[in-house]
């Protein structure tokens, strides 16, 4: 890799890394009281997904560990915002949905992150938040664990 391509490299995750560190401080600081990005992040998902996934699933969709994901899910439980059934197919697996309770919790915390996002997009423009979009999105792809080497 030519000294110029590195540095090219370097600036991008360096810009990447310190975004998502000042994300999730921001993020944590205006959630509701009990709640982490994690659990916001797993019921944002199961709302948008209607019906059920499995621990697995789920671990597999945060590119988490199983552990972390039962930890996570756990919490979740314990705090009334999930349903978590064993599957009727498979009694080793369970499955997982967003309570009522869940998506209360997660209204709320939408409607606590509502001014920080508004806030973010009215500073750097509707036009450069879309635009950015799609290559936030072709970069996630590019480094999913399921993406084909090159």
């Amino acid at each position: 890799m030519s000294t110029e391509k590195n540095t090219l490299a370097i600036s991008l995750f360096s810009e990447i890394l310190a975004a998502d560190q000042m994300v999730r401080n921001r993020l944590s600081r205006v959630l509701p009281k009990g709640m982490e990005i994690s659990h916001f992040s797993v019921l944002n998902h199961l709302a948008w997904h209607e019906g059920e996934r499995s621990p697995a699933q789920l671990a597999e969709t945060f590119n988490i560990t199983r552990g972390a994901m039962t930890n996570t899910l756990s919490r979740l439980e314990w705090a009334g915002y999930v349903h978590i059934r064993p599957d009727w197919d498979d009694a080793r697996r369970k499955m997982v949905a967003i309570s009522p309770a869940g998506r209360r919790a997660r209204e709320q915390a939408l409607s606590s992150i509502a001014p920080l996002v508004s806030d973010v997009i009215d500073q750097l423009g509707e036009d450069s938040v879309r635009a950015t979009l799609p290559i936030l999105r072709q970069l996630r792809m590019q480094l999913s664990p399921k993406a084909k080497p090159d």
